[in-house]
C-alpha cells in the first residue's frame, strides 16, 4: 500500500497528485511523513495547505527554540545572506569568532575553544575524532538508548536504532546500559533503581572487553530518543569519575537539552560536571543548521599538535554563525532559562494531571520544556502500547496538535514533548486540553 492510500484521507486532485509524488520520488528515510503540506510556521504554529492550524509541540525537530519564524532570526537572515553567506573553510569572519568567545563565555572553565559546525552528528563525528586523536585509543562507551547521529562515528556509538543491515561499525563501541529510574534493572533492598550498582556492572563489563585503548564515553544528559531519560543525580558526576580512572574523555551530546531548554543553560549545569567536550547543535541554530564542539584549550592544543583534521564545506560559515549570535541574543535578553523554568513548571503539572486523570500515563519525566510521557497499558506491570501511543498521537493531529511519539519498537508510547521557548501559558495549556482529550478518547477505544 503506497503512502498516499495508507497515511491521509483522500481529498482533491492535486492533492493527491502531491502524494503521488511523494511515493514517486522521495526515498523514505525514519519514520512515516506526516500526512499534511506545510505552507508556512509562524511562532508555535504550522499551517498546513488546508488552512489548518497545528500547534507544534516538538518545535520542528526539537529544534525551534524561539518559534518558527522568529523576526530576529528572520532580519539576521536577510542582512547576513546579503553581506556574507559562505566562505573558503580556511577564511574567517566576525560572526563565527564572535559566536565562538560568546559561547566560551557562557560555559564554564575550561571550555573555551570553539569549532563550528552544520548537524548533531557532524558536531559529535568531530568530538568523539578528536578524542580519538588526543587519548590515542579508540574505544567509545555510550548509553544502550543512545541517539547520537548518522554518520560513522556518531552512528557506531548510536543504539537505540539503526544498527541492523549496515554491517560492522568501527571496532571498539561499547554500550552501557541507560539510568532508567521508571524501568530499574538494578534495585535497592526496598525497590529504588540502584543507579551506582548499575554503574559499577556497566564498567566491570567494559573493562572485561576493552582491549586496552578506550577513548572517550559520549552520552546526551537527558536521552531523548531514548525515551526522555534523565540519569538521576549524582550519575553525571560517577561517570566522570569512572572516564577519569581508564584515562577517557567525557562527550556531553546536548543537541536538545542546550540554550536553555530545560531551565539552566545547559543541563549538565545541575549536576556540577564540566565535560572534556561539549556538542551542541538543534538549539544553537534554533531551526538552522549550526552545531559545535567546544573543549578546552589544552585539549585543542594535544589535538592540533597531532593534526587534528576536520575541514568541512561548512565549516565556520559566516550566514549561520550570525544566527547563532541573534539567538544568543535573544536567550540573555528575554532571560529564556527563567522562561523555560516557568513554563516548564506549567506543562509538568498539566501533565502530572493527566497521569492522575488517566490510567493510561505511566510516568511523567523530564526537565523545563523537555518533557516525556510514557503510557502503558498496565501500571504495575508496566506494560507499553506502540498501538496506544500511535492512536494518540493522530488523534493529537487531528484535533490541531502535532506530538512526536519515540519511533522505537516497544517504545511507542512515549512522548517526547519540547514546545518552543517562546510559547505563551494558553499555547502551553491548549497542548495539555488537546492531549487529554486524545488520551482520553484513544484510551477508552482500544481499552474499553
Amino acid at each position: 500500500m503506497s503512502l498516499a492510500e495508507s497515511s491521509r484521507p483522500r481529498s482533491d486532485a492535486a492533492d493527491d497528485a502531491f502524494w503521488s509524488d511523494v511515493d514517486r520520488h522521495l526515498v523514505r528515510y525514519g519514520a512515516r511523513f506526516t500526512p499534511e503540506v506545510i505552507v508556512r510556521a509562524e511562532g508555535s504554529w504550522v499551517e498546513t495547505e488546508g488552512g489548518r492550524r497545528l500547534l507544534d509541540f516538538t518545535s520542528g525537530q526539537m529544534s525551534s527554540i524561539l518559534g518558527h519564524s522568529h523576526p530576529e532570526i528572520v532580519a539576521t537572515v536577510q542582512r547576513q545572506v546579503a553581506a556574507l553567506d559562505h566562505l573558503f573553510s580556511g577564511m574567517l569572519s566576525r560572526p563565527v569568532v564572535d559566536l565562538a568567545r560568546r559561547l566560551a563565555d557562557s560555559l564554564p572553565d575550561p571550555l573555551e575553544k570553539v569549532l563550528l559546525l552544520t548537524t548533531g552528528a557532524e558536531s559529535n563525528e568531530a568530538a568523539i575524532r578528536m578524542a580519538k586523536l588526543v587519548t590515542g585509543g579508540h574505544e567509545i562507551v555510550s548509553f544502550a538508548g543512545s541517539w547520537h547521529g548518522m554518520t560513522a562515528a556518531a552512528a557506531g556509538a548510536t543504539y537505540s536504532s539503526g544498527r541492523k543491515g549496515y554491517g560492522p561499525t568501527a571496532p571498539g563501541n561499547f554500550a552501557i546500559p541507560t539510568p532508567n529510574a521508571y524501568r530499574p534493572d538494578f534495585t535497592t533492598p526496598d525497590g529504588a533503581f540502584d543507579w551506582k550498582k548499575q554503574l559499577d556492572h556497566a564498567f566491570a563489563l567494559v573493562d572485561a572487553q576493552s582491549v586496552g585503548s578506550l577513548a572517550a564515553c559520549i552520552v546526551e544528559p537527558i536521552l531523548s530518543s531514548g525515551g526522555i531519560i534523565e540519569p538521576p543525580p549524582g550519575y553525571l558526576a560517577a561517570l566522570q569519575q569512572k572516564c577519569r580512572e581508564r584515562g577517557m574523555l567525557l562527550i556531553l551530546d546536548e543537541a536538545q537539552t542546550g540554550m536553555c531548554r530545560t531551565g539552566t543553560w545547559y543541563a549538565f549545569e545541575r549536576d556540577g560536571v564540566v565535560p572534556d567536550i561539549l556538542t551542541l547543535s538543534k538549539t544553537l541554530g534554533a531551526g538552522l543548521p549550526l552545531a559545535a564542539v567546544v573543549t578546552s584549550a589544552e585539549i585543542e592544543e594535544e589535538a592540533a599538535e597531532r593534526g587534528f583534521l576536520f575541514f568541512t564545506t561548512h565549516v565556520s560559515d559566516p550566514l549561520v554563525a550570525a544566527v547563532g549570535n541573534t539567538v544568543l541574543d535573544v536567550l540573555e535578553r528575554d532571560r529564556m532559562d527563567e522562561r523555560a523554568r516557568v513554563l516548564g513548571d506549567r506543562l509538568r503539572t498539566g501533565l502530572l494531571d493527566l497521569q492522575d486523570r488517566h490510567a493510561v500515563v505511566g510516568d511523567v519525566r523530564g526537565r523545563g520544556l523537555l518533557q516525556g510521557v510514557e503510557l502503558v497499558l498496565d501500571r504495575e506491570s508496566k506494560e507499553g502500547s506502540d498501538e496506544l501511543g500511535a492512536g494518540v498521537t493522530r488523534r493529537c493531529l487531528e484535533l490541531g496538535l502535532h506530538m512526536n511519539v519515540v519511533q522505537l519498537r516497544g517504545m511507542g508510547g512515549t512522548f517526547r514533548i519540547a514546545p518552543p521557548l517562546t510559547s505563551s501559558e494558553e499555547e502551553i495549556d491548549l497542548g495539555v486540553e488537546i492531549l487529554d482529550r486524545a488520551i482520553g478518547e484513544v484510551s477508552r477505544e482500544l481499552l474499553g
